[in-house]
């Protein structure tokens, strides 16, 4: 279920938003995006922390 729901936001918040001219431009754009949902974006499911500090509270 995780996995899903990580593809339905990946495909509705940048790539269908972009039209790709080449590979390279598609992973530049994430890399941006993972950064953007690991470090800045508040996640609800982990009590509204980011990823990356949700990690740093686990180590």
């Amino acid at each position: 279920a995780y996995v899903e729901r990580y593809n339905r936001t990946v495909r509705h918040e940048w790539l269908n938003l972009y039209i790709f001219e080449t590979i390279e431009e598609v992973q530049q754009i994430a890399t941006e995006w993972l950064w953007t949902y690991n470090n800045e974006r508040p996640n609800m499911g982990i009590g509204g922390v980011t990823p990356a500090m949700k990690l740093k509270m686990a180590a």
